[in-house]
């Protein structure tokens, strides 16, 4: 026998009661997984190419030295990390990162521009020197071939 439905019956709704569960995880999923850029820079960069080029392991534990031009400046500056300084700056800043982090383990990474002339960054080595900060890496454009 075939039962004839009545047609003043409705369908029966979909639930959304687990819809705000569902979009609170995704939420946090999202929020768990993007990195967060840790520095602003404030310098323009041109790099210089190389052929021979290792990754740096970890990032954690690491300086960020730009050495270049301002935005709105034409003159060479030098920005550690979040900061611009002035040249005999740089050793209170390195020391003083060293103490926030609690290591003596920090390695220092050194964006240069292509046009800074390298007596400037012969000055800033020499201040890494003062400040006890011997792991230096450099870093560059790949070669274009």
């Amino acid at each position: 026998m075939f039962v004839k439905k009545k047609s003043n019956q409705s369908t029966p709704s979909i639930s959304t009661a687990s819809l705000p569960d569902i979009v609170f995880m995704l939420l946090f999923f999202f929020m768990v997984v993007t990195v967060l850029k840790s520095h602003t820079i404030r310098m323009e960069t041109r790099l210089p190419e190389t052929t021979d080029r290792t990754k740096l392991s970890n990032k954690n534990k690491v300086n960020y030295i730009y050495i270049g031009k301002t935005y709105n400046d034409q003159k060479d500056k030098l920005q550690f990390n979040d900061t611009v300084l002035k040249l005999d700056q740089l050793k209170h800043a390195i020391l003083k990162n060293r103490v926030l982090n609690g290591t003596k383990e920090l390695s220092t990474v050194i964006k240069i521009d292509k046009g800074v002339k390298m007596s400037l960054v012969n000055k800033v080595k020499l201040e890494l020197r003062k400040a006890d900060a011997r792991k230096i890496h450099y870093i560059t454009d790949q070669e274009k071939t």
